[in-house]
């Protein structure tokens, strides 16, 4: 049995990609991901090419994965196991109530404030919410992908649980190379939520959890802004609400019952 074990582990080690593949693989897909706000945003101004160029690196990911001997999107953790979907669900609709909590408390709070729905938003919040959806959902599992399940699945570092929470949280605040000059409070926000996002990856072994959390904490975040406006009066104030909600969100990911079943093997 022992011996069984053991030949399985060198099979699995003798199919994983070189470092070298590894490497470029990574250096693809995160140029793909700057350069749509480096170019199509900063440099052209462009909405229509930044969002083509982050829609090209999530379709490029798939090659990508493929040449690093997964199937496509595996090499990024995104299964398509049922249980998965029901855990991005489930997730999303976490964030969407956390984001929805943040924006009471920092109304409440003064950090947050308050204007009525924007002109016609009742009339088109069916479209709106399609748009909100899609404008953040591209962004949210592009760059999921990149810090997350690029560390999940295809590098396979080895890290344990805690390092990769913590390596992944560093990726991510440095993903946002355009926020180096934003502060320290910025910074700290970014590695929180990144702890928050990664401990989901890790505690499922799939990406859709992030994905979840991500995409759910933008969606609530992008349609506040048109519908009740709640914009903060402080910066710094709004940072360390966002803070506070994404360490109850990492207490809740790591207290939730964990069913051996919700696992895929990484």
């Amino acid at each position: 049995m022992g011996a069984q074990i053991a030949r399985n582990r060198a099979v699995s080690a003798s199919s994983r990609p070189s470092s070298f593949r590894v490497l470029i693989a990574f250096v693809i897909l995160f140029a793909l991901y700057q350069s749509a706000e480096g170019l199509g945003a900063r440099l052209l101004g462009s909405f229509a090419v930044q969002a083509g160029l982050m829609i090209t690196m999530v379709l490029a990911a798939w090659p990508v994965g493929r040449w690093l001997g997964y199937r496509g999107y595996d090499a990024y953790g995104l299964d398509l196991r049922g249980r998965s979907f029901r855990l991005l669900v489930a997730m999303l609709l976490l964030a969407v109530a956390a984001k929805g909590i943040a924006i009471l408390a920092g109304l409440h709070g003064g950090i947050y404030a308050f204007a009525p729905w924007s002109e016609g938003g009742a009339a088109s919040l069916g479209g709106l919410f399609a748009s909100v959806a899609l404008s953040t959902f591209i962004p949210s599992i592009a760059e999921d992908m990149l810090t997350r399940g690029f560390l999940l699945r295809a590098a396979n570092p080895g890290f344990g649980g805690p390092v990769f929470v913590l390596a992944s949280a560093a990726l991510f605040t440095a993903n946002h190379i355009y926020r180096f000059d934003s502060g320290i409070t910025e910074q700290l926000r970014l590695f929180v939520m990144g702890l928050a996002y990664a401990a989901a990856a890790w505690r499922w072994r799939t990406l859709w959890g992030a994905v979840g959390l991500h995409w759910g904490y933008n969606l609530a975040g992008g349609l506040s802004d048109p519908l009740i406006s709640a914009v903060a009066e402080s910066a710094v104030a709004g940072r360390w609400l966002t803070i506070a909600v994404h360490l109850a969100l990492l207490a809740v990911i790591l207290l939730i019952p964990l069913d051996r079943r919700d696992q895929a093997p990484s």
